[in-house]
């Protein structure tokens, strides 16, 4: 995991000092980590069995494609891998989002929302739909042309027979947008 880090943190560098040209609107890349955070059912006070108070549910992996329109909208095509832990599913959401910046400043408060369908790729992953709200921190360079996004989703997900099963998660995300 360290070595990942290292890598990524190495990767958000590169591409920050390698683009020179501004560029406020425009297609764009975004690659996405977020984690969804639980407690745990088994954790008591003052036992020293090593066990936290806070346990990791949920993994996941996002790549999007999109195009901004100006400094404080855009809207992208999402392709995301979602791993949940302690339920042991798989989701493999694609979506449309739309991202407004409600400030006009070099670092923005963000909101978003997105809608899309959970793809079936076998039986290991579900099949139903999906839509996402989030608001976070954008901390841009002195261009706009490359950011950090900083930020919370909630994501809710219909899937399984009839799509009555429903699956809610929180999450905490950490995001790299460049043109």
């Amino acid at each position: 995991m360290k070595q990942l880090s290292t890598v990524l943190l190495l990767l958000f560098f590169a591409i920050t000092h390698a683009q020179d040209d501004q560029k406020p609107s425009g297609f764009f890349y975004k690659v996405s980590f977020s984690a969804t955070l639980t407690n745990n059912e088994n954790y008591t006070i003052g036992d020293d069995n090593d066990e936290s108070f806070i346990q990791l549910n949920g993994l996941f992996l996002n790549n999007s494609i999109g195009f901004q329109f100006d400094t404080r909208s855009s809207i992208g095509l999402n392709v995301e891998y979602n791993r949940f832990l302690d339920q042991y599913l798989n989701f493999l959401p694609v979506y449309l989002d739309f991202t407004y910046n409600p400030t006009y400043f070099d670092n923005h408060i963000f909101v978003r929302g997105g809608y899309g369908k959970l793809v079936d790729l076998g039986d290991d992953f579900e099949n139903g739909n999906m839509y996402k709200v989030g608001t976070g921190f954008r901390i841009s360079d002195g261009s706009i042309k490359n950011s950090l996004l900083i930020g919370f989703d909630f994501s809710r997900r219909r899937f399984g027979f009839r799509q009555q099963e429903k699956l809610s998660s929180f999450a905490i995300l950490l995001e790299y947008m460049f043109f």
